[in-house]
Order: structure tokens, then sequence, then C-alpha cells
């Protein structure tokens, strides 16, 4: 079960810092704006909360990846940081479906791993 929990929460951190990349480095072109569903108009205007949340992604990303490297030294601190990150992933996933179900292909996207991530890592204690 460990060895699930690691790949699902490293993929979901890797996810996490994807989405990083593009919120805050490549909010205004086409691709990501389409990604985003966000118009080439408010693109510019959505940009500095874009950056904001795309470095939110990333702090979660990094409390995973320190989780999982800590499993094996520390196997307590590390499982509660890996829960903690991708606990939060899929909590943002959560809200995003249940504020508007028009969203649930991105939150199925972005919490998907996360979820699979804190089943293997609750199973595994």
């Amino acid at each position: 079960m460990t060895i699930l929990a690691v790949v699902f929460a490293l993929a979901a951190a890797l996810l996490h810092v994807y989405i990083w990349v593009l919120e805050a480095f490549r909010w205004t072109e086409p691709a990501t704006r389409k990604t985003f569903g966000v118009s080439e108009t408010d693109a510019p205007v959505l940009a500095p909360m874009a950056y904001n949340q795309g470095f939110y992604n990333l702090f979660l990303a990094i409390i995973t990846i320190v989780g999982v490297a800590l499993l094996g030294e520390q196997e307590d601190v590390g499982r509660a940081l890996a829960l903690a990150g991708t606990g939060s992933m899929l909590g943002a996933a959560l809200v995003l479906v249940t504020h508007d179900r028009s969203m649930a292909r991105a939150a199925i996207t972005q919490g998907t791993l996360p979820a699979l991530a804190v089943l293997f890592l609750l199973l595994s204690m």
C-alpha cells in the first residue's frame, strides 16, 4: 500500500507543479487560457489571482514531496505531511465541483490523484 501511496502522492504533486507553471507563468498564453476557460480580455485582469493561486498549488506539492521523502525515516511525520498536501488538493477539487458543477472535469483531473494518494496513505497506516 505504501508504494501506491507514494506513486499517487508524487503524481499529484507533479500535476500541481504543472498547474503552478500554467497559473503563475503561462496564464495569458492561448493554450492555458483555453485550459482554464478564460478569455483573452479577462486573462490580464485575472493574472494576479492566478499567480497567487499557482503558488498555493506549488506549496501543496512541496508539502507532499517533503512528506513522501520523510516516509522512510520519520514515517508518522511523512504521512502527516503527505496527507496534509494531498488532502488539501482533494479538498480544493471538491470545493471546485460543489461550487460549479460545470467544473466537474477539472475537479476530476485535479482531484483523482490526490484522492488515490489519501486512500492509500490511510490504508498503509
